[in-house]
């Protein structure tokens, strides 16, 4: 388990409301009520933190790296940029929610199962 220690980053980012752990409704909450969902990581390979944004309808902002350039669409549920973060995060705040939302609807479990079973190969 990783334990966080908050307290650092409060002290060093005082204009930023830090929320603490949230879980289930809280969390669906926080998403719901976000303009946009920044990812700032350049090397999480898969967030699924980015499809849970956009089953809330929260549109994503992040860099165009492994992971969010495989589920962000541009101008549909969000943005990425190359090396800046805020101009993708001005880009995603024009973004229709319901056309997040939408987007979300491409990975449930029976058509994430089938695009993996899809890019098996067999072993000779």
């Amino acid at each position: 388990m990783i334990i966080i220690n908050f307290n650092k980053y409060r002290n060093n980012y005082k204009s930023i409301k830090f929320l603490g752990w949230k879980t289930k409704e809280e969390l669906n909450k926080c998403y719901r009520s976000a303009d946009v969902f920044v990812f700032p990581s350049k090397t999480d390979t898969f967030g699924i933190v980015l499809i849970e944004a956009l089953a809330c309808g929260t549109p994503i902002a992040g860099f165009n790296v492994t992971g969010p350039k495989d589920i962000v669409v541009e101008g549909v549920n969000g943005s990425l940029d190359d090396q800046d973060l805020k101009a993708a995060v001005e880009r995603a705040l024009t973004i229709d929610r319901n056309l997040a939302y939408e987007s979300s609807k491409a990975y449930t479990w029976d058509s994430v199962a089938e695009q993996f079973i899809s890019s098996l190969v067999p072993l000779k």
